[in-house]
């Protein structure tokens, strides 16, 4: 069995089993984050939430999927119909391909590469592609003005998460998210960088369009925004796509600052328990906070929404930045990997 893995047809079946392992997961607790969401808004707000569709109305996401399926598309009539079609296929599929290099456990990843931290710089840049593609294809004033809304949104706060993602690499010294993990065993990253972790959480809130920062979403002024004509499946793909996004970044916010699939004390039974629950409870907290934000935070108006990007997190990050690199190098301390 191992020498027939070791050809090319075997790696090759390897990696599609093994993306199938984590897509098909991923894609049931995108269902399911869905339904999370409904119920948790729904005992904030004192009222009951999806209960009607199943036991506990736990089939609901699945109604949802077959209703969106069995819609027609609506292409508008001055749209560019492949770039319209392309666009949610882009934004969905980058949520899902990052995932290629996040460690749900130790060396459990598709890609246990050296240069995790820079693939997911990469594929991060590329997000904003699919919403402006959407934006322009749609030929719509309000779609579009949600697009270019959306694209400085996300432009604006992938600045201050770099310089935070470079401060976590310049603690630990390496770019394997394997390593970067490894070396929290002793101290989590989220206490001595207490407020780049709470900036980085907030930075993908508004990377990921989500309340109080869905600004390209508002529908009080632009209809909804970028996908204002979209329908059906192009649609859910958006909504998929955004849900996706939510877990990516509970994932790296894990992974970068919480101890990825570390027990958090190290003595039994804690460390007796897998490190993957340990890691799928970290990104449960994560997307918890992602809802609870939603349901209590009105959204905010576009200036503060960029000036909170540009005059507060910016500035903040990059003198953390300048001051762990200096604390660091005067001390002599060598990243524990």
């Amino acid at each position: 069995m191992s020498a027939f893995f070791q050809t090319n047809f075997g790696i090759v079946i390897l990696t599609v089993l093994e993306s199938l392992a984590l897509i098909v997961p991923l894609l049931i607790g995108v269902a399911y984050l869905t339904y999370f969401e409904r119920r948790v808004m729904g005992a904030i707000q004192l009222r009951r939430g999806p209960n009607i569709v199943g036991p506990f109305g736990l089939w609901q996401p699945f109604a949802d999927a077959l209703k969106m399926l069995f819609k027609e598309t609506i292409i508008p009539t001055g749209a560019d119909r492949l770039l319209f079609i392309i666009a949610p296929m882009i934004t969905f599929g980058l949520a899902v391909v990052a995932w290629a290099v996040i460690p749900v456990n130790d060396h459990w990843a598709i890609a246990n590469i050296n240069v995790g931290v820079l693939y997911l710089f990469a594929i991060s840049s590329l997000g904003v592609y699919g919403i402006i593609i959407a934006g322009w294809a749609s030929n719509s004033k309000y779609a579009f003005l949600g697009a270019l809304r959306s694209a400085a949104q996300m432009v604006s706060y992938e600045v201050s998460m770099g310089f935070i993602i470079v401060t976590v690499l310049v603690c630990v010294g390496t770019l394997n998210l394997n390593d970067i993990v490894l070396a929290q065993r002793h101290l989590w990253l989220a206490i001595p960088l207490f407020p780049l972790f709470v900036i980085f959480f907030i930075s993908g809130l508004a990377e990921t369009n989500r309340a109080p920062f869905d600004l390209a979403e508002g529908e009080s002024e632009i209809v909804a925004g970028f996908f204002v004509e979209y329908s059906a499946m192009s649609f859910a793909l958006f909504f998929l796509g955004e849900y996706a996004n939510m877990i990516l970044i509970s994932g790296m916010t894990t992974t970068l600052f919480l101890g990825g699939w570390l027990s958090p004390l190290p003595f039994a039974p804690f460390t007796l328990i897998p490190g993957v629950f340990w890691f799928l409870f970290k990104v449960l907290l994560c997307l918890f906070v992602f809802v609870w934000v939603r349901a209590t935070l009105p959204r905010l108006r576009y200036d503060q929404l960029m000036a909170l990007g540009w005059k507060v997190f910016l500035p903040i990050s990059l003198v953390y930045l300048v001051a762990v690199a200096g604390v660091m190098e005067y001390f002599g301390w060598l990243p524990n990997v």
